[in-house]
């Protein structure tokens, strides 16, 4: 069902609106509107363009506060101020640490970066910090490609004045270093370059062969690693220190700024030296009824309830509301779209169609009590809305299943069916011959839900005062007469009664039928307008002549749809005796029991997949259509 809603317009003293919204407002549920936006026939008004100034703080405590800080201790007396001293003293000390923190992390990564660069050339034994004193010689350390360095070796090498000394290598590159005259080191640079050769610097900062200098790195990391984390356990032990003071301090102000934060949705108003805010929204009507009671007393704060729609320029939020067991099926509604407001809930409707469908299409025993249990179990472990709706739909599997004698395939064996065989179960028609019973009962079963998504196309249609929609739409009272009338006929017919006379069948489904036709200029008489025809009473015969011959065509369409529920009923069993067959148990054979696991769960898997969602098709396509749009947006309270 949807919630009722009020529509509030709270007003008080500017300065007070903090204390209001921390008092009142932060224990209802309410979905704040622009008040500017809502008054807009108000005259003098402005936005209220205060500064918030709890966000700053905030801010910069998530800085240096874990994002996981919480506490269970309440601080009931305590202030803002006290809350801003709390997490600025811990800012001083916790800042300095990190700072430190900060600059020894970004000497370990140079560290890192500097071994990273060495470790190609350990293979060089000679002090890397003496080629620096060479004065006519140049050299480079670097890399090349091993396809280039073939190349180098086997054309270019032998040509030039220079030696290259091979550091290491692997499957891709060699590093080493080269080394020129300072008269030709340009040239031969050039040649280099043109080889791809890539120049990687040295750290310079380090006595000794390259082995020498990664050793001091490593230790000088080690000792970094070791000043890290005397430093994370200093602020850990900072935090730990002082969790409950603040946390609770974080937890304050981000109500308080929370509660700063309506200011955005406010207006503000002058009465004489007075200012004065007004905020707007829509809330439950039970809690808007308790908290015009609450503040009765209170003579800073005023409300006043909007009970005409009409007069609001917002829409009514939908907020949904359904007994728990019903609840997860509030998703495939959801799916669809959130009702309006001034629409009906399908929930319940979709909740009892969708599991008794579900179970008549896979109706199974054993199967549908592994689809009760496994959903029972995901539902409580992983609170899945689609496994409670599975589970649901296990019970009326489970159900079926004892109305068809079927158990985990085994059809009257283990089980003796209470209502019939859908495989084997046949009845004699007029005109159609023999026919399966489960196709017969489908389709009277699809007949009495599409009657009964008209119902509902009634009610919502009266509910918004829709005279049109109500009586002339073909899914109105026009459309309820004629389908209704056609189906009772059917029904006479096929069960061998008599049928009305002629001329009554010609009237009952005629002036429907002609209502349905000329609806538009009906629903205006009704309403006393001028029927609107834009292009002419001929081409509006024609509009509705084929509109109605896709009407006729829907009400046949829809109705064989349903023919599905019994096609799945016989398919299931079918398949589960290809199961039994290929197992060995027909014709009095012993059975291969694993193929009989293995194809039931197959079978329970894929034809359960298949089944759901040819469900889910009935109800959006041949039902929702009828009656819902889904429309609405959700209700989004302050908090």
């Amino acid at each position: 069902m949807i919630v009722k809603m009020k529509f509030l317009s709270i007003t008080g003293p500017k300065d007070d609106i903090e204390r209001m919204a921390a008092q009142y407002l932060s224990r209802y549920e309410i979905q704040l509107e622009n008040a500017l936006t809502e008054l807009k026939t108000v005259r003098d008004l402005r936005a209220y363009t205060d500064k918030n100034p709890y966000e700053e703080i905030i801010r910069q405590a998530k800085e240096y506060l874990p994002a996981e800080l919480k506490t269970e201790k309440e601080f009931p007396d305590m202030t803002a101020e006290q809350a801003e001293i709390i997490l600025k003293k811990a800012e001083e000390q916790l800042t300095e640490l990190k700072e430190q923190r900060t600059e020894l992390s970004e000497q370990k990564d140079a560290a890192v970066k500097s071994l990273e660069s060495i470790e190609p050339f350990l293979g060089l034994g000679f002090d890397v910090h003496r080629l620096l004193e060479f004065r006519y010689v140049k050299y480079r350390f670097g890399r090349i490609s091993k396809e280039y360095f073939d190349k180098f070796e086997r054309y270019v090498y032998d040509t030039l004045d220079t030696i290259f000394y091979t550091c290491s290598s692997d499957e891709e590159y060699v590093w080493g270093v080269y080394f020129v005259p300072n008269s030709m080191a340009d040239q031969i640079d050039a040649v280099y370059a043109s080889m791809h050769f890539e120049h990687i610097f040295l750290p310079d900062e380090y006595e000794g062969t390259p082995r020498q200098a990664q050793q001091a790195l490593e230790k000088r990391i080690s000792e970094l690693d070791a000043q890290l984390s005397s430093l994370d356990q200093k602020i850990t032990g900072v935090i730990a220190e002082h969790t409950d003071e603040l946390a609770g301090a974080m937890r304050f102000l981000e109500k308080r700024s929370a509660s700063f934060d309506i200011r955005k949705c406010a207006a503000l108003t002058k009465e004489k030296d007075n200012v004065f805010y007004i905020l707007c929204g829509w809330m439950p009507e039970k809690q808007a009824d308790a908290f015009q009671k609450e503040i009765e007393d209170d003579k800073q704060t005023f409300v006043v309830v909007e009970d005409d729609h009409n007069n609001i320029f917002s829409t009514p939020p939908t907020k949904l509301k359904n007994p728990k067991i019903f609840r997860p099926f509030e998703m495939y509604v959801k799916m669809y779209g959130l009702p309006a407001y001034n629409e009906m809930d399908p929930t319940i409707f979709v909740a009892l169609t969708y599991a008794f469908i579900f179970g008549a299409m896979f109706g199974d025993v054993g199967q549908g009590l592994v689809l009760l249990l496994g959903g029972l179990f995901l539902y409580k472990k992983k609170g899945m809305d689609l496994a409670a709706i599975i589970a649901s739909a296990g019970v009326f599997s489970t159900f079926f299943g004892f109305m068809y004698g079927s158990f985990f395939g085994f059809e009257d064996t283990v089980i003796h069916h209470i209502w019939l065989q859908p495989k084997e179960a046949m009845m004699t028609l007029p005109v159609i011959g023999q026919m399966n019973t489960v196709f017969v009962v489908a389709v009277v079963f699809g007949m009495f839900l599409i009657l009964t998504a008209m119902v509902m196309h009634i009610i919502v249609c009266i509910r918004n005062h829709d005279a049109e929609g109500t009586w002339f739409d073909t899914n109105g009272v026009a459309g309820f007469l004629f389908y209704g009338f056609l189906v009772a006929c059917l029904i006479l017919f096929m069960s061998g009664h008599a049928l009305p006379a002629a001329i009554i069948l010609v009237i009952i489904l005629g002036l429907p039928l002609l209502a349905m036709a000329f609806k538009e200029p009906l629903g205006a008489w009704l309403e006393k307008k001028k029927a609107d025809l834009e292009d002419g009473v001929p081409m509006y015969l024609v509009q509705t002549f084929f509109e109605m011959f896709e009407v006729l065509l829907s009400f046949f369409s829809n109705t064989l749809s349903f023919v599905r529920i019994g096609a799945f009923a016989v398919s299931h069993a079918a398949m589960m005796e290809v199961v039994l067959m290929l197992a060995g148990f027909t014709n009095g054979g012993s059975g291969n029991w694993l193929i009989i696991v293995l194809g039931n769960a197959f079978v329970c898997a894929m034809e359960g997949l298949i089944v759901g969602i040819q469900v889910l098709r009935l109800e959006y396509y041949e039902l929702f259509s009828r009656f819902y749009k889904g429309t609405g947006h959700a209700f989004h309270p302050y908090e």
